[in-house]
C-alpha cells in the first residue's frame, strides 16, 4: 500500500474525530495502550475539580454531596456496558489481582467439591500467582495447575476442576479464547469459569451475560484510559451474587457500612464484592476514559482494530526480514495487539522507542504494539514500519546502549 492510499483510510474513518478527545504528545506514535492508555483531554479538568472542590472544600460532604459513595456502582455499570453484562453486576474496586483472588474464592465456595484452580502455562503471572496464594491458603484444600493452551478443554473433562481462569486476549501474543465455546465447554464439566478481560474491555465487543459466564475482572489504565494503577473492575454473574461469602469481607462490602456493626453482614447483590474504601481519586480519572465510550460502537472499534492490525503484520512482512508473527494471523483470533518476535527484540523496542515509536518488550523474545483505534492512525502503523524498517536496515539497534535493560519493559 501506498502512503496516500493509508491516509484514504484515515480520512474516512469513523472514529477519527474520537483522536482529538486524547492528548497525544508532538512527535510521538504511540502503540502501547494495550498496556497503559492516553491522557483523556477533560481528566485535568475532571481532576482539578475533584482535588479543589470536592476535596478541598466540600470535604468529607462529598461522601454524600458530590457521590463518592455509589462510584464503584456507577462506574462499575458503565464498565458492564462495554463487556456485555446487565447493570448490578459490575463493580469497580480494588486492583486486578485482588480482584482476581475475589473471583477464584468465591467459585471456590461455589464449587466446593472440586479441588482444582486451573490456568494454562503463559497466562498473565498475577493470575497463577493468585492462583497459587489461594490454594496455599485452603491448607492446600485446592491445588493450583497450570497446563498447555492446547490441553485446556481436555484437562476439563477429569471433573475435578473447581474454576478455571484464563485471559481472554493472551497478553503477549493477543491470542483470543472463544469465550462462548469455552464458558459453555467447562459447564458442562463441572467449572466455573473466570475471564480476565484486562485485554478485552474497551478493545472488543464483550458478550458475558449471553455466555453465562461466571466471573470476569480486568483492569481501568489500558483500553479504559482511566490512568496509571486506575481502579480495577470485577463482574459477578447475578445467579451467584448471594450464594457467596467475601473471602475479602472488608466494612465496605457490609451491608450497612456505617453502622458499624461487629459482625459481618455480607452486602446485598455486587456490593458484597467491595472490600476497602473505594480511591476516589483514581475513580475521577476513570470515568472520564468512560465517558469516551458512551457514544462509542464497539463492532466499529472492532473493525478498525482487525484492519490496524492486519495492516500492520502487511507492511512487517513487506519491508522487514527477522521476525516471526507471535500473534494469529487471522485477526478474528485476534485482540488489538500485534506481537513479533526476534532474539534481540528488547534492543530493537528501545531503539524505536528513543525514535518516538512507542510499544513495548515482554520478554524473552517479543515486541508488543497495541493497536488503540480510539486515537491509533492507519498512519501510524505506517510510521512505526518505516522506523522499524530503517532501524533493521541500519543495524541501529546494535549500539550497546538499547541492550541496556530498565526496571519496566
Amino acid at each position: 500500500m501506498t502512503l496516500d492510499e493509508i491516509k484514504a483510510l484515515d480520512a474516512a474513518d469513523p472514529l477519527r474525530q474520537t483522536r482529538e478527545v486524547f492528548s497525544l504528545p508532538d512527535g510521538v506514535t504511540y502503540l502501547d495502550g494495550n498496556s497503559l492508555g492516553v491522557l483523556p483531554k477533560a481528566t485535568p479538568d475532571a481532576m482539578n475539580d475533584m482535588v479543589h472542590r470536592q476535596w478541598g472544600k466540600d470535604l468529607i460532604r462529598s461522601w454524600n454531596s458530590n457521590d463518592w459513595i455509589n462510584a464503584p456502582r456507577r462506574l462499575g455499570d458503565k464498565i458492564g456496558k462495554l463487556i456485555g453484562a446487565a447493570p448490578g453486576q459490575v463493580v469497580a474496586a480494588d486492583s486486578t489481582s485482588v480482584n482476581v483472588f475475589k473471583a477464584l474464592s468465591a467459585a471456590s465456595q461455589l464449587n466446593s467439591g472440586k479441588s482444582v484452580l486451573l490456568s494454562e502455562n503463559g497466562n498473565f503471572p498475577t493470575d497463577a500467582y493468585m492462583m497459587e496464594g489461594l490454594a496455599s491458603a485452603s491448607g492446600n484444600r485446592l491445588h493450583a495447575e497450570l497446563v498447555e493452551r492446547g490441553h485446556i478443554l481436555a484437562r476439563l473433562d477429569r471433573g475435578d476442576v473447581a474454576a478455571l481462569l484464563l485471559t481472554q486476549t493472551h497478553y503477549k501474543t493477543g491470542a483470543l479464547w472463544d469465550m462462548a465455546d469455552v464458558t459453555r465447554r467447562a459447564h458442562a464439566a463441572g467449572a466455573l469459569v473466570i475471564w480476565d478481560l484486562s485485554h478485552s474491555a474497551g478493545a472488543l465487543p464483550v458478550e458475558l451475560d449471553a455466555c453465562k459466564a461466571d466471573f470476569a475482572v480486568g483492569c481501568g489504565y489500558k483500553y479504559l484510559n482511566g490512568g496509571p494503577g486506575a481502579p480495577a473492575f470485577i463482574y459477578v454473574a447475578q445467579r451467584h451474587q448471594g450464594q457467596v461469602m467475601p473471602a475479602l469481607s472488608g466494612w465496605m462490602g457490609h451491608a450497612a457500612p456505617f453502622a458499624f456493626d461487629d459482625q459481618y453482614d455480607a452486602g446485598r447483590g455486587i456490593d458484597r464484592f467491595l472490600c476497602g474504601t473505594p480511591g476516589i481519586l483514581g475513580m475521577c480519572a476513570l470515568e472520564v476514559g468512560l465517558d469516551i465510550f458512551q457514544e462509542v460502537d464497539m463492532a466499529v472499534v472492532r473493525k478498525k482494530s482487525q484492519q490496524l492490525g492486519d495492516l500492520f503484520i502487511r507492511l512487517v512482512e513487506d519491508h522487514t526480514s527477522g521476525f516471526e508473527l507471535a500473534s494469529p494471523r487471522d485477526a478474528e483470533r485476534r485482540g488489538s495487539q500485534v506481537s513479533i518476535r526476534h532474539k534481540d527484540g528488547y534492543a530493537i523496542m528501545q531503539a524505536l522507542i528513543e525514535r518516538g515509536v512507542i510499544g513495548d518488550f515482554r520478554a524473552p523474545d517479543i515486541l508488543r504494539f497495541g493497536f488503540t483505534p480510539l486515537y491509533t492512525r492507519h498512519v501510524d502503523v505506517w510510521t512505526a514500519v518505516s522506523e522499524l524498517a530503517d532501524i533493521m536496515n541500519s543495524n541501529a539497534w546494535q549500539d550497546e546502549k538499547y541492550a541496556v535493560r530498565a526496571a519496566v519493559t
